[in-house]
This record gives C-alpha cells, structure tokens and sequence, in this order.
C-alpha cells in the first residue's frame, strides 16, 4: 500500500463520524468519505471498484477508480449514481422495473444494473447517490451500502409517520 493511500485510510479511520441532521445536504465532505469508506470496504475483501458519490442534481462531487479498473468501470459508476438521482431509488429496483413496466428500461438515465443506491437524510429527504461498479452485483451494492453509512446517511428514507 502507498504511503497516500496508507495516510488516506488513516485519516478515514480517525476522523469523527458524520452526523446527519435534518435540513443537511449532501456535501464533497460527506461523498469524500463516502468514496473512502466504499475503498475501505474494498480492500478489506481483496477487490476493486470504481466509486461515485453525486449530489441530488447528479452532479459529481467524488469520484475513485481504484487500481486495476479499466476507465468504463469508472464511467458505469458515474452512470449508475446518475441514474439514482434522476429516479431517487436504486438501479436494483431500476432493474425490477424494466422488468415489470413495459418501456421503462428505455427511459433516460435508467441504469439495470445494481450498484446504484440513493443518499437519504435523517429526516427522509433525497440528498444524492453512489453508484460503484467493477465486481458482481452483489458486492459493488455492498459497497455502496459501505459508502452511505461512512457517509453518515442511510440508503432508505426515513419512515412516514
């Protein structure tokens, strides 16, 4: 491991968690550490991905490909968390979906692929999406599940009262 990296992790695992307040957005703090927390849980299961973290607009606010990912990886990753934002759910049910809406998986930004998950507040509102690629299914929707709780947020809304 790089000293980059080693000092990357070490800031990671030291710094204060997030806390999620009502109101918050989702800002390049919070998507840094979610990306880093995606690579942590990464690495720890001996893979690589590609880890896109975009505000609720879709716009970009961090972005890993990690070591041996070819630039599509990276580029699925983006697609995928854009794809979150525009629908505010994940590529999973994106895939369910296509499955049960004829037409559906031709609308824009629909991605079939899981790997994509929305970024929910503690008060339930949509604040972005990560969107990771380059393993199975399986696991790039674990590490993106990694990523949000790094991030201090959850992957789910909040329940209605």
């Amino acid at each position: 491991m790089t000293r980059i990296a080693l000092l990357t992790l070490a800031i990671v695992l030291l710094a204060p968690p997030v806390t999620a307040e009502p109101g918050a957005t989702f800002s390049a703090d919070a998507a840094f550490k979610a990306v880093n927390g995606c690579a942590t849980h990464a690495r720890a299961k001996g893979q690589s991905h590609a880890i896109a973290a975009v505000d609720s607009g879709g716009h970009l606010l961090a972005f890993l490909r990690m070591d041996g990912n070819a630039p599509g990886i990276g580029e699925f990753a983006i697609q995928k968390a854009e794809a979150v934002a525009s629908w505010h759910f994940s590529t999973a049910l994106m895939e369910r979906a296509a499955r049960e809406t004829p037409g559906f998986a031709n609308a824009p930004h629909v991605v079939t692929v899981p790997g994509g998950l929305p970024v929910f507040a503690v008060d339930g509102s949509f604040l972005g999406a990560v969107g990771v690629s380059g393993e199975g299914a399986e696991d790039d929707s674990a590490c993106a599940e990694a990523a949000i709780k790094a991030s201090g947020y959850s992957a789910v809304p909040a329940p209605v009262h």
